[in-house]
């Protein structure tokens, strides 16, 4: 619940603003590694050979080894925040795991280490994410919740959308000559611009940021449940929206691990491929705070079916595109599809959550887009080989097994808080 003396800023706590301010500074940091790494590992600079194993699938793995990693630590971090009663403690340990994480990318030049990196990465956004959600949802109420998830993850996604093109530019522009430092690549420039993002998220949640007063230890066992416990329903609804997230984030996470294969078919370069990749992301920010605010007033389930029915055919107009501004339309229009499930999710697990178990129980949606980015990059990276349309007609699918389920299987209307 709001506290009645904390700080707005246009008529939003002043936490969701510094947090999504911070989260964005760390978001350019982090999605600048999504176009950078698949260039790194086809740059030459990675040595040995991982099992085997193609280009395209190598990069998926390593992509989506981030979000697995994540996903399994989530719920821990998330019960023991919730046990503890903090979450600032716990976003200031992720980030500064994650500075260190993203400056030792300079150092990688076999798999092996690529890999441990990209998990060290994955356990640092274990601890940062569900802490970060569960303080934003803490400071809200029913009346608008909706708003601050919003607001929270449009300052995010802005930080994602930039930091594809800042890298793709930092990588076709390099090597620059650094004082104290001498050459550095484009790939260290970027690497050493993650971690600074990181650095700076850091400071700002140190300084700006306090738990909720009204956030205390919880001892109760954490209540995670997968069936209903409302008669003529199978799924409980809390875990329905986090498979509707998860199909949500697969169809996300197709471009990256194929960005080579993209860019080959579509006769363009990685500047393009940015623009593509940033144009969903772009997308979600900008109509995330509108579509969040609307479903605060309108209901939350109508939103999330309309935007899982509408994703069925924009992906698999991504998978048919054959000319780069195909793909830019596509994928800005996938971007406004996503941002009326995810944020309308966000709050309506947030409004059906009990009190004293936020962090645990918000971990199912968290991990399920983890894992849907990690799911989505080894889907793109296994199945392109059958066909460039065919993981795009996968994500497509799926889409619309989430819209079938959150229909059924989650309510109209949203409880009240616990």
């Amino acid at each position: 619940m709001t506290n009645k003396h904390s700080k707005t800023i246009f008529g939003t706590d002043s936490r969701v603003i510094i947090l999504g301010i911070a989260r964005m500074a760390d978001a350019i940091g982090n999605s600048f590694l999504i176009i950078v790494l698949p260039l790194y590992i086809a740059s030459g600079k990675v040595e040995g050979d991982f099992f085997g194993f193609s280009e395209s699938l190598i990069t998926g793995i390593v992509l989506g080894l981030y979000g697995l990693v994540s996903s399994f630590f989530q719920p821990l971090s998330g019960r023991i925040s919730d046990k503890l009663g903090k979450r600032k403690l716990f976003v200031l340990a992720g980030l500064f795991i994650f500075m260190i994480a993203n400056f030792a990318y300079t150092f990688a030049s076999n798999y092996t280490l690529l890999l441990v990196i990209r998990a060290v990465q994955g356990f640092a956004a274990a601890l940062t994410i569900t802490a970060t959600l569960a303080l934003v949802s803490e400071v809200s109420s029913t009346k608008n919740r909706g708003g601050n998830m919003g607001v929270y993850n449009a300052f995010r996604l802005v930080g994602f959308a930039i930091g594809p093109l800042g890298s793709a530019a930092l990588v076709e522009n390099g090597p620059y000559n650094l004082p104290f430092i001498g050459e550095a690549s484009g790939f260290t420039m970027a690497f050493m611009l993650a971690a600074l993002a990181a650095l700076l998220s850091l400071i700002l949640v140190a300084v700006f940021v306090k738990d909720p007063e009204d956030t205390k230890p919880n001892k109760e066992r954490m209540i995670i449940r997968f069936r209903s416990q409302e008669p003529g329903r199978f799924l409980d609804p809390i875990f329905t929206l986090g498979i509707a997230t998860l199909f949500m984030s697969m169809g996300f996470a197709l471009l990256a691990p194929i960005e080579l294969v993209v860019n080959e078919r579509l006769s363009q370069g990685a500047f393009l491929f940015s623009i593509q990749f940033s144009a969903l992301i772009v997308s979600m920010a900008i109509l995330q705070p509108i579509i969040g605010k609307a479903s605060d007033k309108y209901g939350r389930k109508i939103f999330i079916v309309v935007g899982l029915v509408c994703l069925i055919p924009i992906i698999v107009f991504e998978g048919l595109a054959t000319e780069p501004w195909h793909m830019i339309t596509a994928r800005s229009l996938h971007g406004l599809s996503a941002a009326m499930v995810f944020a309308p999710a966000l709050a309506l697990a947030g409004d059906l959550a009990k009190k004293g178990q936020v962090a645990a129980q918000l971990s199912i949606l968290t991990v399920a887009f983890g894992l849907g980015i990690s799911f989505g990059a080894f889907l793109a990276g296994f199945s392109i080989r059958f066909g460039f349309v065919v993981p795009f007609i996968i994500a497509a699918c799926l889409a619309a097994i989430g819209a079938i389920l959150v229909k059924t299987q989650v309510p109209s209307s949203q409880t009240a808080e616990n």
